[in-house]
């Protein structure tokens, strides 16, 4: 006992006597900078502004996933420091007279000192950004760091209440990558692989860009950089289809760059002039190119210098939105919620941007949509939405959201069945697993659905296209119908 005892009254002259140290020393320029930062760091606000540029301004999905992820792990962090630890070891904050009074805080927090809140929520925000994007990770570290050491510089912390916050922070990051994983983590679809036309520079590639895509204009520049020797197509939503199959007779290879509707496109004309095509992915979703395994430009070039790629299904939906033949999707088909959904997104996008269309549109469909009347296996059934994914959706943390083999020649197909509270059951189908059961929600792996008797009017939706549905409807998969460009993990 008294050994440990002598352990711990050394721990606390060496912490104090690092904490006077710091106070006594002159840190250049640190006066106009560390007090503002750590004042900016309270509640959370510098760093809830750090994700919104990230995400603003980062121009990747991958960007927006690490903004989302610092946040998380912000939250967990913030969590375990301010509702347990500092509950449990009630240290009291330091004394101020050897601290000047130049550095000192205007408003002295009233918590207790250990651990380090400020320390606990930098490191989080850091070390989740870092998990995600190494290169966000690089831009906010110093910031971090900063702001750990300007909780020492103002005499608002020890030194140990500022490490064992750090590493607080890191572990709440860490935690919640165990339950939602990175997408390096995860395997990227590789079955089955094939070989395709090795085309260094882009030669004889062809590649089309529709202009009104998302990020596809600047996207369209870096290929141009990055494949010399390919032709570049750009067009408008309208000339599409048509550039497509020009493109389709004249390259080796047809290349894409554009949102999900885009690649969907390109997939059915690559598909019948059975070509290879080489996705880019320049919309705002970019479901299908990050299920691919392709998270930018340059993992596209590497595959196509050399030659590796992928075989996928195509899920497809009879009769077409034109009323014959055959429609087509990479990721999903749906009827009910969705497509409404989808239409006032649509509509709002231009006036208020992307993501607050779709948190517009989500609100006035829950609010809004009745449940829509549909034979299923017999039965006449109400509804919320039925949903049809192009192979089997996996777990990402809570909710389903990769597909790790795109070629399993199965339809995971969810129900979410009409009723009361239809926010509340569509919530709890999202969170249900890929095989679950409940009065509300039904999931199968099927390889057709069959849909009869549905009203006129009815919109249905897919790969975020939306079109009129038929009065009856066959869903069932082309197996093995496209080859894609897919990098070998590096």
């Amino acid at each position: 006992m008294s050994t440990n005892v002598s352990a711990a009254a050394w721990l606390s002259r060496q912490d104090r006597s690092l904490f006077h140290f710091a106070a006594r020393r002159h840190w250049p320029g640190a006066e106009r900078v560390l007090p503002g930062l750590s004042r900016g760091a309270n509640h959370g606000v510098l760093w809830l502004g750090a994700a919104a540029g990230i995400a603003a301004f980062g121009g990747s999905t991958r960007a927006r996933r690490a903004a989302v992820r610092g946040i998380a792990s912000l939250a967990v962090a913030s969590a375990v420091t301010n509702t347990v630890a500092k509950g449990a070891v009630r240290r009291s904050r330091p004394i101020l007279d050897a601290v000047p009074v130049m550095r000192q805080l205007k408003r002295q927090p009233g918590t207790t000192s250990f651990p380090s809140g400020h320390a606990a929520s930098a490191a989080a925000f850091a070390t989740g950004v870092a998990l995600e994007s190494r290169g966000w990770g690089a831009v906010v570290a110093p910031v971090a760091v900063s702001v750990a050491a300007s909780r020492i510089y103002t005499g608002v912390h020890y030194p140990s209440d500022v490490l064992i916050g750090a590493a607080l922070g890191v572990g709440a990051a860490f935690a919640v990558r165990g339950l939602v994983p990175t997408r390096d983590q995860l395997p990227a679809p590789g079955r089955p692989h094939t070989e395709a036309p090795k085309l260094p520079a882009g030669q004889d590639l062809v590649v089309v860009v529709n202009r009104a895509s998302g990020s596809a204009t600047a996207k369209a520049a870096l290929v141009r950089d990055a494949l010399p020797a390919a032709e570049i197509v750009e067009c408008a939503p309208e000339d599409v289809t048509a550039a497509l199959e020009k493109a389709a007779k004249r390259g080796r290879a047809l290349g894409i760059c554009g949102g999900d509707g885009t690649v969907n496109r390109a997939a059915v004309v690559a598909a019948r002039e059975g070509k290879p095509l080489a996705v880019f992915p320049g919309g705002t979703l970019n479901h299908f190119a990050y299920d691919i395994g392709i998270e930018d430009v340059h993992d596209t070039c590497r595959a196509l210098a050399s030659g590796d790629a992928v075989k996928v299904d195509l899920g497809r939906f009879s009769p077409g939105p034109d009323g014959s033949g055959h429609g087509y999707f990479l990721n999903t088909f749906s009827l009910g919620v969705y497509p409404e959904m989808v239409r006032v997104r649509e509509h709002w996008s231009p006036r208020i941007g992307g993501w607050p269309a779709g948190v517009l549109a989500a609100v006035k469909t829950l609010v809004d949509e009745r449940p829509l009347e549909a034979e299923l296996r017999g039965k006449r059934v109400a509804l919320w939405m039925l949903f049809a994914g192009n192979c089997m959706y996996q777990r990402m943390g809570p909710t389903p959201g990769r597909r790790f083999d795109l070629a399993d020649g199965l339809l995971d197909v969810r129900v979410v069945r009409g009723g009361r509270l239809p926010g509340l059951r569509l919530l709890a189908a999202a969170l249900a697993g890929p095989l679950s059961r409940s009065p509300v929600h039904a999931a199968e792996r099927l390889r057709r659905v069959r849909i009869a008797g549905l009203a006129p009017g009815t919109s249905l939706a897919y790969d975020g296209e939306v079109a009129d549905a038929p009065s009856e409807l066959t869903i069932d998969k082309d197996i093995e119908a496209l080859t894609v460009y897919r990098p070998l993990p590096l």
